[in-house]
C-alpha cells in the first residue's frame, strides 16, 4: 500500500515537473524572440544600402573628402567605395560576359555604397540625408529603394504590436497551467493536510513542506526548460546566424526571469491551494 502511495506521489511530481518545464520553455521561447527581435530588425535595416554615384569629372580628392565627411557623421554604419573599374568587374561576374567589348568603353562611374545606422533607416531621414549629399556639385545621383524601406518599417511595427500582448497572454496561460497542476497535486493530499490540522499543527507548519517541494520542482523545471532553450538556440544558430542577435546580458536576464517566474508561481499557487483546504471543515472534506 505504501509503495502504491509513493508511486503515485512520484508520478505526481514528475507530471508537475514536465508540465512546468513545457510551459516555462514556451515562455522562454517567446522571451528569446522578444529580446532578439530588436537586434534582428536593426540588422535588417543596417543591411539596407544607399548608393551615391559621382559625375564623370568628379575629382578623387572630392570623393575622399565626402567619404571622410560621411564617416564622421552620426548616421553612417559603414561605407564602401566602388571605383568604376571595380563596378565593371562586378557587372562581369553578374552577367557573365564582357559587354564592354560591344560598347568600346566603360559606361560605369565611381560610387559609394553607404549603410545607415538603424535609427536613420526611415523614409524621412533618408530624404534629408540625400538632400544634403545631393548639394555636392560632383554628386550625380543618389539611389535607394524607398518602397523596401517602408515595407521593412511597416512589418517591424506590425510585429511589435502583437509581440507584447502575446507575451502577456502567454504569461497568464503559464501561471494558470502551473497553478492548476499544483492545486490538483495538493488537493490529492487534502486528507493528510486536514489530519495534520486536526492534531494541532499550525498552518505555516503544514504549508512548509508543500512549498519547499514545489519550489524544488520549480527549480528543476526551470533548469530543464533553460537547458532545452540553450540547445534550441544552438540548433537554430547552426542553420542561420542567430546568436549574434542576442546579447549575453539579455539572455542571462531572461534565464533569471524564467527561474523567478517559476518560483513565484509555485509559491503563490502552493500557498493558496493549502490555504483553501485548511479553510474547509473536516465534515465537508471529500473522501
Amino acid at each position: 500500500m505504501r509503495n502504491i502511495k509513493n508511486r503515485r506521489l512520484f508520478t505526481s511530481y514528475v507530471s508537475i515537473t514536465v508540465i512546468m518545464s513545457i510551459v516555462l520553455f514556451l515562455f522562454g521561447f517567446f522571451g528569446i524572440f522578444f529580446i532578439s527581435s530588436n537586434s534582428i530588425a536593426n540588422s535588417f535595416k543596417e543591411d539596407f544600402s544607399v548608393s551615391i554615384f559621382f559625375k564623370e569629372n568628379a575629382k578623387k580628392i572630392e570623393i575622399i573628402q565626402l567619404q571622410n565627411e560621411l564617416l564622421m557623421s552620426s548616421y553612417i554604419q559603414k561605407l564602401k567605395y566602388i571605383s568604376k573599374d571595380d563596378a565593371l568587374l562586378i557587372m562581369k561576374e553578374e552577367y557573365g560576359q564582357d559587354f564592354i567589348q560591344e560598347l568600346g568603353f566603360n559606361p560605369l562611374v565611381n560610387s559609394i555604397d553607404i549603410n545607415l545606422k538603424s535609427e536613420f533607416v526611415e523614409a524621412s531621414s533618408l530624404d534629408s540625408i540625400s538632400a544634403i549629399i545631393s548639394k555636392k556639385k560632383y554628386v550625380d545621383e543618389i539611389t535607394y529603394d524607398k518602397n523596401l524601406i517602408n515595407s521593412i518599417n511597416n512589418n517591424i511595427r506590425r510585429v511589435s504590436l502583437w509581440l507584447m500582448p502575446s507575451i502577456m497572454i502567454l504569461s497568464i496561460i503559464t501561471f494558470l497551467v502551473i497553478n492548476s497542476s499544483i492545486r490538483l497535486s495538493i488537493y490529492s493530499n487534502r486528507q493528510l493536510i486536514k489530519t495534520m490540522q486536526l492534531v494541532g499543527a499550525t498552518k505555516s507548519f503544514i504549508r512548509r513542506p508543500f512549498i519547499r517541494t514545489n519550489i524544488l520542482l520549480s527549480i528543476i523545471s526551470s533548469l530543464i526548460s533553460i537547458s532545452i532553450l540553450i540547445l534550441f538556440i544552438y540548433y537554430i544558430d547552426s542553420n542561420i546566424s542567430f546568436v549574434e542577435n542576442i546579447k549575453l546580458q539579455s539572455l542571462i536576464m531572461l534565464f533569471i526571469i524564467i527561474i523567478s517566474f517559476g518560483l513565484i508561481i509555485s509559491y503563490i499557487s502552493t500557498f493558496l491551494a493549502t490555504q483553501n483546504i485548511l479553510k474547509i471543515k473536516a465534515d465537508n472534506l471529500d473522501v
